[in-house]
Order: C-alpha cells, then structure tokens, then sequence
C-alpha cells in the first residue's frame, strides 16, 4: 500500500541520515585524533636531569631575541616533547641567572601549548613534609631584579596580564588526576613564595611569607609562570618539599641537603612526568591560556 510503500522509504531514508552521520562522526573523530598530538614542555629543576630519560632526544640551540635556549626535542606517548634545564648543565646557573625569556621563547617557538614545571622548594606549612608533592595554585613574588615581561618594548608596547590565577587550572587538574593513581603523598593546593635567591631566606622571611599565607618557598616560579602566560602557553608547577625553611628546620639551609632529598623523590618525579605526558583522558578547558593577550593583539613571536 501506499503507507507501507512512504513508511519503507523514511526509513530507508533515516538509514541512510544514520549511516553518513556515523560515516562523518568517524572522519571527523579520525581527523581529531590526527590532530591530538599534544605539544608539552617538561622544566627540570634542581636534581631532574636524569640522561636516561632523554634518550633518542635531539638537542637543540635555540635561538631567541633573549639569547640561547638549550632544549631537548623527542616524542613520547606519541606526544612531541621538550625538555629543558632550567639551570643548565650541572646546575651551572643561579635562580636569579637563569634566561627566563630566552626559555619560553624557545618553547613557544617549537610549538609548545603545556608547560609542567618542577621545582624543589623549602615548606612553610608543617603539613608539607619532605618528600611531599604539592601542585601548587598561586604565587607571592618577592624576586628582585629579573626582567619579568615581554612587553617591555617600543615595538611590543605595554601590556597588563591578568595572573589571577598563575597556574593553569585545566593542567593542575592533569597532574593531580595522575598523581591521584600513584601512592605518592601529595598536597592538592599551596601557595608558592619565589624569592630572589641565590641566598636562601632568613627566619625572619619566612615567618613573614607564613603571615602571608605562604606554603613553599623556592627561587624559580617567577617571571617563568607569567612570561608563559604572556606567551600564552598552558604553565603549571609541581614542588618537591625537600626541607622545612629556615628558622622552621632544626638545622641550617644547604644546597647539599636539597639535592640529597631530591634524590629520594627523584624516581617519584620521573613517574610523574611519564604519567603526564602520556595522560589522553579528556579534561575541560577552565581557562583561557591561549588567548591571554588577546586584548593586546596576541602573543607573537
């Protein structure tokens, strides 16, 4: 009948709607995933520049308006991968030495949209042990003398970042999901205190930052959090607790002590990154890092 006849054919019809919605879906899925490499920065501080990792890695010079950036390019997890150490070979430059923007120009150079810092920092909070992680989610900047914009420029002109939120939510949400798996102890929030260095701080300092509600203290998160906003790139940290800070530890500060606490985490932190670099379980996007100088044009190199 006619009825039957109509009926067989939207049917037919709503078939065909199904089979090329699921053909497109696919294509498009495929495409996605073509597209998925991530482009992720790895920051080693103090004690993480174990060679074994960065085997089958190209090291590169990278030229910048700043200087020379020493970075090791590779792919893991099917993910291109840089690496960069922070101080240098043998931990040959000071905090406050350190080439910050000849750094994140070179990783947003090659691309680079995440950054995963690591840094080793003295606690404020009695919580915080040696050995704990904490992904850290604000700063206090008491640092000196470093250059801590690019926008400092006749050609950039002046621009005012917004930093409420120095620390990337969408990529502090990737390493505690995968520090979350692992049997480390680990601190879900802290406030990071970035001081001038190379000196480390007087009890008087750290009674000071702990009044402000401070929880680490290290020498390295700035300018490096706020020029990869500027750059905008993706910036996250995770610290290594390797000492209670002076006038809170027994005994007086060392860098031997330092990196000898960092030794015993090492392995942790080596986990850590593999973990991060081969996360793919999807994470909404909460904020907008990429587009942090919109209203000034863009970041362009």
């Amino acid at each position: 009948s006619l009825y039957v006849y109509l009926f067989e054919l939207n049917l037919r019809n709503l078939l065909y709607v199904i089979y090329f919605s699921k053909q497109f879906s696919l294509s498009h899925l495929t495409i996605r995933e073509a597209k998925h490499m991530r482009k992720i920065a790895i920051i080693g501080g103090t004690g993480i520049d174990n060679p074994d990792t960065l085997k089958g890695f190209e090291k590169k010079i990278i030229e910048t308006p700043f200087g020379k950036a020493l970075c090791n390019i590779g792919t893991m997890s099917g993910n291109q991968v840089v690496f960069v150490s922070r101080h240098g070979v043998d931990h040959s430059v000071p905090p406050h030495k350190v080439n910050y923007r000849a750094n994140i120009w070179a990783m947003k150079s090659l691309g680079t949209e995440e950054i995963f810092a690591t840094t080793a920092v003295g606690s404020l909070n009695p919580e915080m042990k040696a050995g704990h992680f904490v992904v850290c989610d604000n700063v206090l900047d008491f640092t000196k003398s470093r250059i801590n914009t690019f926008y400092d420029s006749p050609e950039r002109g002046v621009a005012h970042c917004d930093f409420t939120y120095p620390y990337c939510p969408t990529l502090r949400e990737k390493v505690i999901k995968c520090l979350e798996k692992t049997d480390i102890t680990f601190h879900k929030h802290g406030v990071y205190v970035c001081t001038e260095g190379p000196r480390f701080e007087s009890a008087a300092e750290i009674k000071m930052f702990a009044m402000l509600g401070g929880d680490l203290v290290g020498m390295t998160n700035m300018p490096e959090s706020i020029l990869a906003r500027e750059a905008e790139m993706c910036y996250t940290n995770c610290s290594i607790v390797t000492n209670m800070a002076a006038g809170i530890s027994p005994t007086p500060l060392s860098h031997k002590e330092v990196c000898d606490a960092m030794a015993l985490s090492i392995k942790n932190m080596e986990k850590l990154i593999l973990s991060f670099i081969a996360y793919e379980e999807p994470t909404e996007a909460k904020y907008n890092c990429h587009h942090a100088m919109q209203e000034f044009g863009g970041f362009k190199l």
